[in-house]
């Protein structure tokens, strides 16, 4: 005799800004991909000034250990997050998925809502996008909602903020 199946939970409805997907390159580059490049060359002219004969080891050492990562990082993650944030406000709750490796789905039930925060970080201005952070009343953490568009951002965050308030909370 087998187990009932359980229900799949299907991705949340929208995706977020097109725009999202440079704005996370541009994280890369300044967070990951760059320091590792950077790094890769500076090793590479020491290499060549100091120790030209440790070129012929270290030159594909770095490129393996170094450029290709770097470079894989900075080419594949934006295009793969792209494909898994995704947002969604139903009558009772909010829905995002997020991540890229390590994937995360949060639904919270708007009755537990406490605080909608819009953030726009420097990089993220530059592009015209926001975070919207819902805080519920769990220790699971918030649900955050990257790379949407501003004007998303504010409707999305009046939208979760008039649906709060219209729903019942828990009697506990």
């Amino acid at each position: 005799m087998s187990a009932p199946a359980t229900p799949l939970l299907r991705p949340p409805r929208n995706r977020v800004d097109p725009r999202a997907r440079r704005w996370w390159t541009v994280q890369a580059l300044l967070t990951v991909s760059g320091p590792a490049l950077l790094t890769a060359l500076a090793l590479a002219v020491c290499s060549m000034l100091f120790f030209p004969g440790a070129l012929p080891w270290l030159a594909p050492l770095l490129l393996v250990a170094l450029v290709l990562p770097a470079l894989g990082y900075l080419l594949v993650m934006p295009r793969w997050r792209y494909s898994v944030h995704a947002w969604e406000l139903g009558g009772r709750a909010v829905y995002a998925a997020s991540g890229w490796f390590w994937q995360k789905r949060r639904i919270a039930p708007l009755s537990r809502v406490q605080t909608v925060d819009t953030v726009r970080g420097p990089v993220q201005q530059r592009f015209g996008l926001a975070t919207v952070t819902v805080t519920t009343a769990s220790t699971a953490g918030d649900v955050k909602i990257a790379g949407l568009s501003d004007a998303d951002a504010e409707e999305l965050s009046r939208r979760i903020g008039e649906a709060a308030q219209a729903v019942p909370g828990d009697a506990a």
